[in-house]
Formats: structure tokens, sequence, C-alpha cells
């Protein structure tokens, strides 16, 4: 007789199967996964795939969740933005070496093309990233974090100009094309809404300019993310320097306030977050033939302008900010696997990374991490925590923050590097558009 009274019974153990079967890829189980994934693979080689939005999503998908779980899976490469780099990267050398099917190529060219879906995306991706931001943070987080922000990225224009012209770079190309995109926001909400504009303004192809623009905004994460981890390190050797995740030394951090518990997903916000987003859109490529400036980057100051006015119900402001999560969780990765297919071209993005190149986004990082640290230092900050928020204005968007804010194990400063990111990512891109328009 088995004696059940003393000792406790061994845990079951957890068979091959049901671990496998236990992942996911993306949202989905990976059985799920691979069925879609067959589907998809069979309709493109029998030539029954929709050439349309329909199958462009169903390939993209698959694609972005596949890449996005290796990048944040693979060793290293998920520290330092592996889920953007292998969005990007394959798709690119997948075209470039013939192995992306003709059916799948031109389903992906009607969905983000032809269909404008790009348009659709980034409509709700920059509305709702703003207008959903917390007013209290816009404002307070802003006014902190101003000055070392303006300081640091003068400094990085002037540091990246000086080792640009050092490689034989001109100042417009290394300020437009290598600076620009590491502090405007990231690659969803930065460098494709200023490759649209810069390609209506210079009359060049929209890939030709995401192939410049995304190896900067890639190695300056990276940067800021090793940078990042060597603060943290500092502050341990250093505590006088660190507020162990407190930046202001009065002990005053609390911007956000009260934390209120997250909404849930309410569907009639969601249609209305999408009529704003699109509304926002609409209104800046109708003025835009009137003011001169590109429809995206004037959606980009109207969405600034109804935050601070504040004449927006918040409700309707809520709305926009689901229907950013939801874009964001669902097809950021697809939009990065459509830009890696058609806009990044791999001989330009491999010829990009030069010695020169690599020094004007590494030292222009540093440049703007450093004075962030002392600045910070002489306004009553932490330095640590002042350098590692100014750091975050060189991230891929939130993906970047997370990141950076990772390696330094600061996540508390999150509502700091937004406003690192996200606002100072949006007024870089218009001063740089206003700049183009009035020097090209």
């Amino acid at each position: 007789m088995v004696d059940t009274t003393s000792g406790s019974a061994a845990a079951p153990q957890t068979s091959a199967f049901e671990k496998i079967s236990g992942i996911k890829i993306g949202p989905m189980p990976i059985g799920i996964w691979i069925a879609s994934m067959v589907v998809a693979v069979v309709a493109v080689y029998t030539n029954t795939l929709p050439n349309d939005v329909i199958g462009g999503l169903l390939v993209l998908m698959l694609l972005g969740f596949l890449l996005g779980k290796l990048g944040n899976t693979i060793p290293i490469l998920n520290q330092i933005g592996g889920t953007a780099i292998l969005c990007l990267f394959v798709p690119s050398a997948l075209v470039a070496y013939g192995f992306m099917p003709d059916a799948a190529l031109k389903a992906i060219t009607v969905t983000f093309r032809t269909a404008n879906f790009q348009y659709f995306f980034i409509a709700c991706l920059v509305a709702g990233s703003i207008l959903g931001m917390p007013f209290r943070v816009l404002v307070q987080g802003f006014l902190r974090m101003a000055f070392p922000l303006l300081v640091g990225t003068i400094a990085a224009v002037c540091v990246g100009i000086t080792v640009g012209l050092l490689f034989g770079h001109s100042p417009k190309e290394t300020f437009f094309f290598v600076l620009i995109p590491i502090v405007g926001g990231g690659l969803a909400e930065g460098v494709l809404p200023l490759s649209i504009a810069y390609s209506e303004m210079l009359n060049r192809p929209q890939g030709e300019l995401v192939a410049q623009m995304v190896p900067a905004a890639l190695l300056g994460n990276v940067v800021a993310i090793v940078s990042a981890g060597l603060l943290a390190r500092l502050g341990e050797r250093r505590p006088e320097l660190s507020g162990q995740g407190m930046l202001v030394k009065t002990g005053d951090d609390d911007i956000m306030g009260e934390k209120q518990p997250d909404r849930p997903i309410d569907l009639k916000l969601l249609g209305a977050g999408m009529i704003l987003s699109c509304g926002l859109f609409t209104l800046g490529m109708a003025l835009a033939p009137f003011i001169g400036i590109p429809g995206p980057i004037l959606m980009i100051i109207s969405a600034v302008v109804l935050k601070i006015t504040r004449v927006l119900p918040a409700e309707m402001e809520l709305g926009a900010y689901q229907i950013n999560k939801f874009m964001s969780t669902n097809l950021t990765f697809a939009i990065l696997v459509a830009m890696g297919t058609l806009l990044v071209s791999w001989q330009q993005l491999v010829a990009s990374f030069t010695i020169g190149y690599i020094m004007i986004c590494t030292t222009s990082v540093l440049a703007m991490i450093s004075s962030g640290f002392f600045v910070g230092k002489l306004l009553n900050m932490y330095p640590v925590e002042a350098a590692i928020v100014t750091a975050c204005h060189s991230g891929l968007g939130g993906t970047g923050d997370v990141a950076i804010l990772g390696a330094a194990d600061r996540m508390g400063l999150m509502a700091f590097a937004q406003i690192a990111t996200r606002v100072g990512g949006a007024i870089m891109i218009v001063i740089a558009t206003i700049l183009m328009k009035s020097i090209y």
C-alpha cells in the first residue's frame, strides 16, 4: 500500500510535446501559426494568394510574428533591438537574393503601396501616441527634460557634423540622413513618415531614403543600450551619481500622479480613435498644398495642438490611444517586414555600414548622453538617470525605450523616456522637415 500521508506527490513531468505546443509565435500557439503558414505557402506556390490587402497582411503578419519572436529570443540580439533588425534585414536579403516568391511580393506591394496601408498605420500610431499620453506627463515631463534634451541634441548635431566632415560627409547629408533618423523617435514613428516627407521634397524614391536612414537608427539604438548598461554600472560604483531609478534629487518624480487602472478595450472607442487618426492625417494632406509642409508632418503638429489645448474629450483621446495600442501590438512587425521587403535595398544597406558612418552614429549618441549626464547634474537631477533618459532620445520608439531602460534596470523612468522618444522625436521630425524645405 502506498503511503500518501508523508511527503508530497512528485510534480508531473512536462512532455516535450507539451513544451513545444506551449510556444507562441506572436499571439498564436505554434500549431495554429504553422497551419496558417502552410495555408499561405500553398497559396503562394499555387498562385492563389489574394493579390490584395488580405493576402498581403497574411504574409506580412506571419513573417513579422516569426521574426519578432526570433529577435526577442536569440541571445545578444534580443538586447540590441533584434526584432527591428531581423524584420528589416531578413526580407531585404530575401528580395536581393531572389528568395521572395513573386506572388508574396505582389501582395505585399499592393498592401503597402497601392492600398497605402503604411499611411493608415502611421496615422493610427502617431496620433494615438501623442493624444494618448497623459497631459501631466506631457507637460511636467517635458519641462523637466526639455533642457537636457535640447543641449544633448545640439551636442549630438555638432559632434556628428564634425566627425562627418572628417570622413568626407557634408553637413547636410550628416544632419538630415544620419542624425535626424537617430533622434526622430524610431522607425515606424520616425524614419517612415520622415522618408515620405523627404521623398516629396527631394523627388527621390522613398525606398532609397529609408535604406539610407535605417542603419543610423539601428546603430544609435545599439550605442544607447550599451551606454545605459555602462551608466548603471557607474551608478553602482559611484552611488552619489545615481538615484537608483529616481531622476530628480528632491524625490518628486511622480509625474504620473495616482496610477489609474488600465481601461479594457472599448470597441466603440476603437472606431472613434480610427476616425480621429484618419481625420488628422486627411487634415494634414489637405493643408499640405497651402502650407508647403508634407501631410504626415502636419498631422503630428495637429495632434500636438489638440493635446496641448485639451479640446478633445478624454474618451476620444482614450480611443486614439487604444487604436494605437492595437496597431502597434499586432502590426508593427508586419510593417517593418514590408519596409524591409520594399523600401530597404540590401546592397545599399550593407554599403552604409562604413567606418565613417559608424563613427558619426557612435560619437553623436555618446555626445548626447554625456550632455545629459552633466546638464542633469547642474539641474539637480541624478546624472546617471538624466543620462539614461537622454539616451532614450536615440531609441527605436517604445521597444527601444524598453531595451535601453532594461539594460540599466531603470524601467521606472519610462514616463520620462517616452517624453524623450515620442515628443522629442516628433519635434525633431518637424524641425528637420521645415529646414529641408528652406534649404533644398
